[in-house]
């Protein structure tokens, strides 16, 4: 097995991530097959319990796992299915160790950080690498390993220490190194700034590890005299000094690295350059020309509550990316804040209020995305009830499915305090109940979650036919919640169909609005197996039908082309 190590070094969120996964797609591009891990410094044994304010999204695998939202950009860019041990955390590796210190397996050894918990890095590291991710038989050719973090954190000591040891036992035809670091601009002078990344570089080597090329992060691409002296100051040839510049779309990152030769450089490091074809990034090249060119938009409301930090949402941003570039549109989404959208606001906060309005009802589709907690219900019931009533077109997600259940109670049904037990635990009609498939005291690890099977009830309708008619789906959850069945036949009496079930026929999975031009609500995150090039059925049709489009869609896909 052979080794590619990320690490970053000035500062977090440089897009260590995306050059991790560009590092992959370019080596699977010269044919070779590529698995990739995370290793998180955090102590949470998984981003589960995490608030999507503080870290980002939380991506769910097939399996269940929650973890980091690297681990989406991976899935996506090279179109592997991950596990949840490709997943490391401090958090994980110190259970792993304890747990076998508290069944006496160290046989009356004092554990200590070295060589306990770098052992343990190192075994789960070697083991997780041999797993093959791409349906595959037998392990991957490459693991790219990013770690998180910033070289010199405290917590991620133990991780660099553990990855200096693995490099020396394989050997170094087998291990290769590469540091993102930043090049920043002074203001004033103008001038391309070496100093933060020696002083990184200088730190990595304090520490044993020595990067066979730089990754320098700038907003313009970097002069010959900067890579010059970068070149001597931090010990790596001018030819490995990659620059990852600021472009248009995140998919020219590998195009980048291909332009610079980086899969040269990292091949002969690991002694590859015989069995590497050339890269041929034919169709990754065309994705990035073709949005390029693109010229007409979609505006697409997200009413959420994390509107503040896009991360929050990442994997449904990806997934609209994705289905408008099929249809040859730029996604404008439209950020509302629930809250904003409320009556309360219209008193508190009116220039907000008016504003979020004027925003949904300029927007041709609504996306309620998924969300724990009532801050902002009230907000994504009215968006929901705007929706319906006004024959826009509406994708609820999670949550937004449950929304629109509520909203449809009240509004249809006529039960005024119709809530969810999650929002009103004295409510008197209950319309989407906890559905345990764990426990209600403890937050990490209880949910319905991971890939599920979800039954077509009738191929007569909008969804089955975007998936192309099939008997059933396997889509990602992450829920506690669901559609009380108790209410289903009032609900399906009064218009809303529930065309998509678990296997047990309990779980509604598929809500549609028959006579609306597109009011989809999935209990499952649809956006998870969103990919480049293979967008999300659901997310297809929501664009296709904000463009009036679906039903000429569904026409042609009926007649099998």
């Amino acid at each position: 097995m052979k080794f590619v190590l990320v690490t970053g070094g000035v500062v977090s969120g440089l897009g260590k991530g995306v050059t991790a996964s560009s590092i992959g797609v370019v080596l699977k591009a010269c044919g070779l097959r590529v698995t990739s891990i995370k290793i998180d410094p955090y102590l949470n044994t998984d981003a589960g319990t995490m608030s999507p304010f503080e870290h980002g999204e939380v991506f769910v695998l097939d399996d269940g796992g929650e973890v980091d939202l690297d681990l989406g950009n991976y899935e996506r860019f090279l179109d592997v299915t991950l596990t949840r041990d490709n997943n490391i955390t401090t958090g994980k590796i110190y259970q792993s160790v304890l747990e076998k210190e508290r069944r006496g397996d160290y046989l009356g050894k004092t554990v200590q950080v070295v060589p306990h918990i770098t052992d343990a890095v190192k075994n789960w590291i070697e083991s997780v690498a041999a797993i093959p991710v791409d349906g595959k038989e037998g392990p991957a050719d490459v693991c790219v390993i990013e770690l998180g973090g910033t070289v010199g954190d405290i917590e991620s000591m133990p991780f660099i220490e553990a990855l200096r040891q693995l490099s020396f036992s394989v050997g170094p035809d087998n291990f290769c190194l590469i540091h993102v670091s930043l090049i920043p601009v002074l203001g004033v002078v103008g001038e391309q700034k070496t100093k933060p990344t020696q002083h990184s570089v200088r730190e990595l080597r304090a520490l044993g590890l020595t990067p066979h090329l730089l990754a320098c992060r700038s907003a313009q691409p970097l002069l010959a005299n900067t890579k010059e002296k970068l070149s001597q100051f931090c010990h790596v040839p001018i030819a490995n000094i990659l620059n990852i510049h600021d472009v248009p779309n995140i998919w020219h990152i590998p195009l980048l690295l291909r332009n610079q030769n980086a899969h040269h450089s990292i091949l002969q490091q690991l002694n590859l350059l015989s069995i590497a074809a050339p890269p041929d990034l034919q169709a990754w090249t065309k994705m990035a020309e073709t949005f390029d060119n693109i010229t007409n938009s979609v505006r697409i409301a997200m009413v959420g509550k994390y509107v503040g930090l896009a991360d929050s949402y990442l994997s449904v941003v990806k997934a609209l990316l994705h289905a408008c570039i099929a249809c040859s549109l730029k996604p404008s989404i439209e950020w509302i804040a629930a809250s904003d959208l409320e009556d309360d606001s219209a008193n508190l906060t009116p220039e907000a209020h008016a504003t979020a309005w004027e925003t949904l009802r300029n927007a041709e589709c609504v996306l309620v995305p998924g969300g724990f907690g009532d801050r902002g219900v009230r907000g994504m019931i009215l968006a929901a009830k705007y929706a319906r009533e006004n024959n826009i077109p509406y994708l609820g997600i999670c949550l937004g499915m449950q929304i629109s259940v509520i909203e449809f109670a009240r509004s249809v049904l006529g039960l005024e305090r119709a809530n969810s037990a999650e929002f009103d635990t004295q409510s008197p009609d209950h319309v989407v109940i906890f559905m345990p498939e764990g426990s209600r005291t403890h937050m990490g690890s209880t949910m319905r979650l991971g890939s599920r099977k979800t039954l077509f009830q009738t191929h007569d309708c909008i969804s089955s036919k975007l998936y192309s008619n099939p008997e059933y789906v396997n889509e990602r959850h992450r829920h506690r919640y669901e559609v009380n069945p108790e209410v289903v036949g009032f609900l399906e009496e009064a218009g809303l169909k529930f065309v998509g079930k678990d296997e047990t026929g309990k779980r509604m999975e598929i809500l549609e609005l028959p006579g609306h031009p597109y009011y989809v609500g999935v209990q499952f995150h649809p956006e998870f197996k969103s990919r480049p090039g293979r967008p999300s059925p659901l997310f297809l049709g929501l664009i296709l039908a904000a463009t009036k489009q679906l039903e000429a869609y569904l026409n042609t896909h009926q007649n099998g082309s």
